[in-house]
Parts: C-alpha cells; sequence; structure tokens
C-alpha cells in the first residue's frame, strides 16, 4: 500500500488556481514567473518586559502555539536609558515561518483568526513596501483559536510579514488575494 503524503491545503490551491489565475492576469509566459510566497515572519514585541522576565517566556509560549513552531526571544542590542533598557536583555519573540507551515499557518489566519476580529472589515491595503512584501499589524493575540483566552496574561499585538517574490506591490496584492487575504476596498 503506498503512502499518500500530506499537502496543506493553500499550497495545493496554489499549483491547481492561483498560478493559472496569476498567469492571465499579468500575461506572464512561464508559470515560473508567477510570484510566489516566500516566508512569513511574526514578530511580538513587548514593552514590559524590561521590567518582567515572565511576560517574554509566556510570549514565547503563546507565539510557538500560534504557528506549531519553537519562538526565539529577540534580543535589545544597546542601552537606551529612557526606557530603563539594557543591553542583552530579551524585549520580544519572533518566528518565521516557511514551507508547509507556512501554508498551515495562511490557512489558519484566513479561515479562522481574521474572521474573529471584532468589527472586521477588511485587511488595510497600506502595509505594502514598494517591493512586493506585505505586512498586518493585530492588535490582539486571542484572536488565533490556539490560545486559551483564561491563560492570557496580558493582550499583546504582533506584527505578521508576507515576504513574496513578486517585483510590485500590484502582484503582490493580487497573490495575497488569491490566498484568500481580505483586503479592504477603498471605494466609497
Amino acid at each position: 500500500m503506498a503512502e499518500t503524503k500530506y499537502t496543506p491545503r493553500l499550497k495545493k490551491a496554489y499549483r491547481d488556481s492561483v498560478v493559472p489565475a496569476l498567469q492571465k492576469k499579468f500575461n506572464y509566459s512561464s508559470p515560473m514567473q508567477v510570484p510566489k510566497l516566500e516566508k512569513i515572519c511574526l514578530n511580538q514585541g513587548i514593552g514590559d518586559a524590561v521590567s518582567d522576565k515572565k511576560m517574554v517566556e509566556g510570549a514565547v509560549k503563546e507565539m510557538s502555539t500560534i504557528t506549531g513552531q519553537k519562538a526565539n526571544a529577540t534580543i535589545s542590542r544597546k542601552d537606551i536609558s529612557n526606557f530603563k533598557l539594557r543591553k542583552g536583555v530579551p524585549i520580544g519573540v519572533k518566528v518565521t515561518l516557511r514551507g508547509d507551515k507556512m501554508y498551515e499557518f495562511l490557512d489558519r489566519l484566513v479561515s479562522a483568526a481574521l474572521p474573529r476580529i471584532r468589527d472586521f472589515r477588511g485587511i488595510n491595503d497600506r502595509g505594502f513596501d514598494g517591493k512586493g512584501n506585505y505586512t498586518l499589524g493585530i492588535t490582539e493575540q486571542i484572536i488565533f483559536p490556539e490560545i486559551d483566552i483564561d491563560k492570557v496574561s496580558k493582550i499583546m499585538g504582533m506584527d505578521i510579514t508576507f515576504v513574496t517574490s513578486a517585483d510590485t506591490d500590484e502582484e503582490a496584492r493580487a497573490l495575497l488575494t488569491e490566498f484568500g487575504l481580505p483586503f479592504r476596498s477603498n471605494k466609497k
């Protein structure tokens, strides 16, 4: 009996529907020209971590639960006296997702997490950087169904950056829209 290898739903959708749709829309001569999602980076800054070291441990645990991959604490690079910050103190958490875990996270983000945001009318399209990458800010980590609200010590936000191989913001927006990210229409 042959084993069937599991492929994430959005990875299969990229091959089957996203590539042909973008190839038709932008008149690419080859499927290899179609932009692809290279990685998703999650970053969470913890301002109160200077006074409470347990916050970083909690944030690492929450971020690891959300992504399914071990999170790393980010360390301050220099002393800043106004913020009572010392060099070498953990002040945030980061994770970089690639491959199947990236597609699984994107699927959970689009289908489960974003619909749980209060008064959600779509995500802002001003997060593009001009080189085909998009950053989305989330104000509460409790929108992810993996997080138990009763065990959360403090509600914190995070930045999610989608790094694509697209050359322009228009191509990147078309790619992310095909993946199901609900961009807000700015037409009034």
